[in-house]
């Protein structure tokens, strides 16, 4: 049976698997040919969408330890949702591939430091 709801460390796990999609989903692909595959675009979007639920269940006293602005994964999350009709992707491949692999290292992070014993 699932739980009514998971726990911080479950949500890490589920924002690095995310990250790990959109990694996979953009493998072999450049700005231009990710812009033009919908799948492809749009399933990254989705995995950003669950990246921005998922952090708001990690809970701020874990958030709080380190200095990332989270409210951005917040609003990305947002914008993608109530605002998909202006969503550019040339801002999402960016944020792919200057971003996100940054943001992972933090997760790894978080997950070692804040979740190794639960």
């Amino acid at each position: 049976m699932r739980p009514d709801k998971f726990k911080g460390r479950e949500r890490v796990i589920h924002i690095l698997e995310a990250l790990d999609k959109i990694f996979a989903f953009k493998r072999g692909y450049d700005l231009d040919k990710f812009s033009r595959d919908e799948k492809v675009y749009y399933a990254c979007l989705y995995q950003f969408a669950v990246i921005g639920e998922a952090i708001v269940n990690v809970g701020d006293k874990v958030l709080d330890k380190y200095d990332y602005p989270w409210y951005k994964v917040r609003s990305f999350r947002n914008f993608i949702m109530h605002e998909y009709h202006a969503i550019d992707a040339q801002v999402v491949w960016e944020t792919i591939v200057e971003v996100l692999p940054d943001f992972r290292k933090i997760m790894e992070d978080i997950l070692k430091e804040e979740f190794s014993s639960d």
